[in-house]
């Protein structure tokens, strides 16, 4: 068993799934009485996703329906970075952005902590936005991907290319 096994350690949302998302909460915005003559909606442009409504309190529901349709449709809601409602004329908006990829510094916390709390001959290497997890044990590899999974970490995570 001289060659290492691996695994990649990734943070990707499938935009189709976003987009079913983003058409649902359309619909219910459409349907519902309390946005009924609210001026509430949702769009997306490019790659942020603009909620709209007369008042703080509707904007803040246009998101909570929004990230209901994420969770239904199996998408965390680390992955989706809203910022606060703000007045732009006689609107209240909120944008929203759909967060990929691993950040620089926490890829660095990430490899700490398994360098830190991980399988001593395990080795995490950054590689762009994503980290390559390596060690000759594949027992190792799984006691990491257990311990990333119960980790309070900012970002959402997947293990992909096991092998």
């Amino acid at each position: 068993m001289a060659s290492d096994s691996s695994f990649d350690v990734v943070s990707k949302v499938d935009k189709q799934e976003v987009s079913n998302a983003l058409n649902q909460a359309q619909k219910e915005i459409a349907q519902r009485y309390d946005f009924k003559g609210v001026g509430a909606e949702i769009d997306f442009s490019g790659e942020k996703i603009l909620m709209k409504a007369n008042s703080e309190e509707r904007v803040t529901a246009v998101l909570d329906v929004f990230q209901s349709k994420l969770v239904k449709r199996g998408i965390s809601l680390k992955s989706l970075d809203a910022g606060e409602p703000f007045a732009s004329g006689k609107e209240y908006r909120i944008e929203a952005s759909v967060k990929e990829g691993i950040a620089q510094d926490q890829a660095k916390k990430i490899t700490k902590l398994i360098r830190d709390e991980g399988p001593k001959g395990v080795k995490a290497t950054i590689q762009g936005d994503e980290l390559r997890v390596s060690s000759k044990s594949r027992d190792d590899l799984q006691d990491v991907i257990t311990l990333l999974k119960g980790a309070e970490l900012e970002v959402d995570l997947q293990f992909i290319n096991y092998r």
